[in-house]
């Protein structure tokens, strides 16, 4: 994990609010092309073959076309089952042998090329039977993997207390769906609070570490009225639990009460904001902290921001991930600039819009971890601001608004 690069400006022009994401009738279209060629890839192999055998006829070469039947079985390995490649392979004999026959190849030159693709049909065939052998294996693990991310990224709700929200996480290992990257939204009696993080490396013990902070934080919300104890108790845990080398970045945010948010940052990539009024602003903090796990090492503790929240805001938290996705010409993906163009109303829409355009930003895939947590404050009769109760005391004393 690297820190996430500066934003540039601090303020981005955008559209209003009330615009909706259109849709991408281009992504649908190639998902459709994709799909119509999964379906007619099992009759490829005997198309090859008869391809093959019309050449052959045409160009009565004796058996000059005759090896390339091998093609159809070998190629019959990666789209079906060891039946469907000896049934191939039993094609191309016959076919072969009745080509050899017509013209007049030599017995034992037809032979041999008999011969060599009865080799090549059953090498296809276990190779066809280990290829179905490691799809039931990863098939189990994806499920697994599944469990697993449910386990520990609760799906969140689209609805939380007085906000909508959306969550798109992306893990640089695909097949495996989890990483070093966490998120997690709760209700406390406290207010709704959040946290958005990322752990150093890749990997199981990354998931480890974010299992570890992500059950501390859930506990921590509901027992601690004030939001430094919560991120003093994820640290005291990953002081005990971490090694020397290993920290985590994560940035806390709480609604103790109506129109405000609180944002602890502990060295993480900093939160944009997106106004009602037609703006987006980095919230960056108010003095450098360092990741959680590494307070020992310093004499630096994070800040704690207020920060008005009125209807129609949207706080958007992110991990490197996304800031540090480059394109070909090793560019950073413009994040503040991408919520300017695709903020809505719907924030699952949003993020929709903003993970296309980052896949198509990078070239289709991402090389790290990324999540993306949307959090909006509709001005709606059915959200009930009475689901956040302020926490004793309301904001902590001697804080003020960042803006």
């Amino acid at each position: 994990m690297s820190q996430a690069r500066d934003h540039g400006g601090d303020h981005w022009p955008i559209r209003p609010f009330r615009n909706r994401v259109p849709g991408r009738p281009g992504s649908a279209a190639r998902k459709g092309v994709a799909a119509q060629l999964a379906a007619y890839a099992p009759a490829l192999p005997v198309l090859i073959v008869s391809v093959v055998v019309l050449v052959a006829v045409l160009c009565g070469a004796g058996t000059i076309w005759l090896p390339l039947l091998a093609v159809g079985p070998a190629l019959a390995a990666t789209t079906g089952g060891p039946r469907g490649v000896l049934l191939v392979g039993l094609l191309a004999a016959v076919l072969g042998a009745a080509l050899g026959t017509r013209n007049r190849v030599p017995g034992h030159e037809l032979a041999a090329v008999l011969s060599a693709l009865a080799a090549v049909t059953l090498a296809s065939g276990l190779a066809s039977a280990l290829r179905a052998r490691r799809e039931r294996v990863l098939a189990a693990v994806r499920s697994v993997a599944e469990a697993a991310q449910h386990a520990l990224l609760k799906p969140v709700p689209a609805t939380v207390g007085p906000f909508q929200v959306a969550v798109r996480y992306s893990a640089a290992a695909a097949e495996a769906r989890i990483g070093g990257d966490f998120y997690a939204l709760v209700p406390t009696p406290y207010g709704v609070r959040l946290i958005v993080g990322d752990v150093r490396g890749k990997g199981l013990p990354a998931v480890g570490t974010a299992a570890l902070v992500l059950g501390v934080f859930r506990e921590a919300a509901y027992d601690e009225p004030d939001l430094f104890a919560v991120v003093s108790r994820i640290e005291r845990s990953l002081a005990r639990n971490l090694g020397a080398d290993d920290f985590v970045t994560a940035v806390v945010v709480g609604y103790p009460r109506a129109g405000h948010l609180e944002v602890v940052n502990c060295g993480h990539a900093p939160p944009l904001l997106a106004r009602e009024s037609g703006t987006v602003v980095t919230v960056e903090p108010d003095r450098p902290a360092p990741p959680l796990g590494l307070r020992t090492l310093t004499d630096e503790i994070p800040s704690l921001q207020v920060l008005p929240f009125a209807d129609g805001d949207q706080l958007l938290l992110y991990t490197d991930g996304v800031t540090e996705a480059r394109n070909q010409v090793r560019e950073f993906y413009p994040l503040a600039e991408g919520l300017a163009r695709h903020v809505s109303d719907e924030p699952a829409g949003t993020l929709t819009a903003l993970h296309e355009e980052l896949l198509a930003y990078v070239g289709g895939r991402l090389h790290d971890d990324a999540a993306l947590l949307l959090l909006r404050k509709p001005a709606a009769p059915h959200l009930n601001e009475d689901l956040v109760t302020p926490a004793p005391g309301g904001s902590v004393p001697g804080t003020a608004p960042l803006f």
